[in-house]
């Protein structure tokens, strides 16, 4: 989306490229490389720095708004977060749990202003399908009138 986005204007601290979790840091670095732009990984206070795309996590991205966001690894294995889901111990706390990690991802996909990229490796997540009846759709408009598309990345991308 680098790329992409610089040829309609957006510049790169415009772009934020998120995750789930720290644990997909690491693929968002390496398509970030792929796409030959400058980036860095934001760990702590979510700040923009001119020039450089921002990978970060969902949770750090709350709040900010980004012209262009990717949001990664939208895997059946990822979102909603295994960790999370091996230790719920009732029906009620699954319910919760599944509740808090599909509006995570929704409140994720709204930080895009204009352009919003949703990709993963097939079987993507379950929560794919919810974004459409969010009014995020692969052909609609996302909040804030961003356009959305959803893309299977290559297995292991």
């Amino acid at each position: 989306m680098d790329r992409q986005a610089a040829g309609r204007g957006t510049e790169p601290h415009e772009v934020a490229v998120l995750v789930r979790s720290a644990d997909e840091l690491a693929r968002a670095e390496e398509a970030a490389k792929l796409a030959s732009g400058q980036h860095r990984v934001v760990d702590e206070l979510p700040e923009t720095k001119r020039g450089v795309v921002s990978l970060m996590t969902m949770h750090l991205a709350k709040g900010l708004e980004f012209r262009a966001v990717p949001v990664m690894a939208c895997d059946e294995e990822v979102t909603p977060l295994q960790g999370r889901i091996a230790s719920i111990a009732g029906e009620s706390d699954f319910e919760e749990v599944y509740s808090t990690e599909r509006r995570l991802l929704y409140v994720t996909c709204t930080r895009a202003r204009d352009e919003l990229l949703v990709t993963g490796v097939a079987p993507g997540s379950e929560f794919l399908d919810d974004l459409g009846e969010r009014g995020l759709s692969e052909t609609g408009w996302g909040s804030g009138g961003a356009e959305v598309r959803t893309q299977d990345a290559p297995h292991g991308a």
